[in-house]
C-alpha cells in the first residue's frame, strides 16, 4: 500500500511538472506590455514585435524591416481604448524613417519613426536614463512577444509573457552573420521550457520594470532555447541622440 501510495505522488509530481514546463512562455500577459508592437513586412514575409518608447518611436531589431513595413499599435489594449483609432493604430513605415545603428557594421537594432503620434495616453516603456547596468548572471528578465508555439507556426493573436533568467551565451548564441556582435553588446537568456519563436524578434526584454534588452534571436526556421538579445546599456546614448536629430 505504501508503495503504490509513492507511485501515485511520484506520478502526480511528474505530471504537474511537465504540464508547468509546457505552459511556461505561453500565459496571457493580462494588462502587462501594453507597450507592445507588432510589426509585419508589407511582402508578407517578417513578422516581429517592438516597443513604443514614446508616441511616436519604436525600438526593435535591424532584421525586423530594412524594407516597407507596417506596425500595429495597441495590441494589448482594451477593444474601447482603441475602437476609433485605427488610422492611427496601423501605419505602413518606409525604409527612409528607419535607422539601424552602425559602427563599422550594422548592429541588429533599429528605431522606427511613425507618421502619426500615437495618443499620448498609450503606454510607453521606458529605458534607463541616468545609470544603466546590464542584468547580471542568473538575474530574471522578463520577456514576451506573439510568436508562434512551434517553428515554422503562425505568430500568436495576441501577446503571451515569461520570465527567464541571464546565462552565458554559447559560441553561436550571436546575431545573424550580417550584423556586428560581442561581449559588450550582446546577452542571452535560458529557462528550460521557454523559448523564442517565429514572431517573438525585436520584442522587449524587462528588467526592473525598465526596458534592458530586445530578442534578436533568429527564429524563422527553429524555436531559440537559448535566446539572444542586445544589452540596451550599450546602445542608449544612440537611441536618445538619433531621437533628438530625426524628430527636428
Amino acid at each position: 500500500m505504501k508503495l503504490c501510495l509513492v507511485l501515485v505522488l511520484l506520478l502526480a509530481d511528474a505530471v504537474s511538472g511537465s504540464i508547468e514546463k509546457r505552459i511556461v512562455g505561453s500565459q496571457p500577459c493580462k494588462k502587462d506590455r501594453q507597450y507592445h508592437v507588432q510589426i509585419k513586412s508589407v511582402q508578407g514575409d517578417k513578422v516581429c514585435g517592438g516597443a513604443l518608447l514614446n508616441t511616436r518611436w519604436i525600438l526593435t531589431a535591424s532584421h525586423c524591416a530594412e524594407q516597407l513595413v507596417e506596425v500595429e499599435l495597441g495590441k494589448q489594449l482594451p477593444w474601447y481604448k482603441i475602437n476609433k483609432l485605427s488610422s492611427i493604430l496601423k501605419q505602413k513605415i518606409p525604409k527612409e524613417q528607419q535607422f539601424t545603428f552602425t559602427e563599422d557594421n550594422p548592429h541588429d537594432i533599429m528605431l522606427m519613426k511613425l507618421n502619426k503620434d500615437a495618443p499620448a495616453q498609450f503606454p510607453t516603456i521606458s529605458y534607463p536614463k541616468l545609470e544603466c547596468e546590464r542584468p547580471q548572471m542568473k538575474q530574471v528578465v522578463y520577456i514576451g512577444g506573439m510568436g508562434s508555439k512551434k517553428a515554422g507556426g503562425k505568430p500568436e493573436s495576441s501577446v503571451k509573457c515569461a520570465s527567464t533568467e541571464i546565462s552565458e551565451c554559447g559560441e553561436n548564441d550571436k546575431p545573424a552573420s550580417k550584423y556586428h556582435s560581442d561581449e559588450s553588446t550582446t546577452m542571452c537568456a535560458f529557462k528550460p521550457g521557454v523559448e523564442a519563436c517565429y514572431g517573438d524578434s525585436g520584442s522587449a526584454v524587462e528588467f526592473d520594470g525598465l526596458l534592458h534588452g530586445i530578442i534578436v534571436s533568429d527564429t524563422r526556421d527553429n524555436c531559440a532555447n537559448t535566446i539572444v538579445m542586445l544589452d540596451i546599456c550599450h546602445y542608449k546614448q544612440w537611441i536618445e541622440d538619433t531621437m533628438k536629430k530625426e524628430s527636428t
